[in-house]
């Protein structure tokens, strides 16, 4: 039962993490205006993100515009749309791959094929992770080499978004859940009366001509 309840806290931390690179992919804070000169009043903040970038009046206000040409973006934006669409993509495979692993579901004979199954599932999930922290961490030494760079003018310096940190705790949380998979399969491989307690078997049904359960109607 305590291999099962890791899979099953493992596949949780899991989902999170997913709905949460999700939500990082899509956001557009990954580059937020800094502001560095405090003797003047700033009317508008902006937002770049992988897919598009937002200006943000001091009215509330926000209009956002989506990127006209892929090819016209830098190298950074590029490589992290491939990492992390690659990333989503994996987890959603690496779910299905867990769930037929998984000690609570039937899709697999209960036995070391199974706990292989819910194996790779795990690493799947950690490789996710990894995958997704590349373009995370690439963009964050970007931003930081460019703030510190007095070459750079003091209107084009941006800070790291909103985005970024939440890209950063879904890959955390999508290794910590791998992980938990990963030692679930492998405790329920090795030990087997550590496995989830379910059993199946056939109903009973009384045999031809006995007496099982006759009742006399007057």
């Amino acid at each position: 039962m305590g291999s099962a309840a890791l899979e099953i806290l493992g596949l949780v931390l899991c989902l999170v993490g997913w709905v949460g690179l999700i939500l990082a992919c899509a956001l557009p804070m990954w580059q937020v205006t800094a502001f560095l000169d405090h003797n003047i009043v700033t009317a508008q903040t902006t937002w770049r993100g992988l897919w598009m970038s937002c200006v943000v009046q001091s009215t509330g206000h926000m209009q956002c515009k989506v990127y006209d040409s892929v090819l016209a973006l830098t190298t950074e934006v590029q490589a992290a749309r491939a990492l992390t669409v690659s990333a989503v993509l994996l987890a959603l495979v690496a779910l299905f791959v867990t769930l037929a692993g998984a000690q609570c579901t039937t899709c697999v004979a209960p036995g070391p094929g199974k706990a292989r199954v819910a194996l790779t599932g795990g690493a799947l999930y950690a490789l996710c992770g990894l995958l997704a922290l590349v373009p995370l961490c690439w963009f964050a030494n970007i931003v930081v080499r460019e703030f510190y760079d007095p070459s750079v003018p003091m209107s084009q310096k941006y800070e790291l978004g909103a985005a970024l940190y939440i890209g950063w705790a879904a890959s955390a949380l999508l290794m910590c859940g791998g992980g938990l998979v990963c030692c679930g399969a492998w405790v329920c491989a090795g030990r087997p009366d550590l496995s989830f307690p379910v059993k199946y078997s056939a109903p009973r049904r009384p045999a031809a001509g006995s007496n099982y359960d006759k009742k006399n109607y007057v």
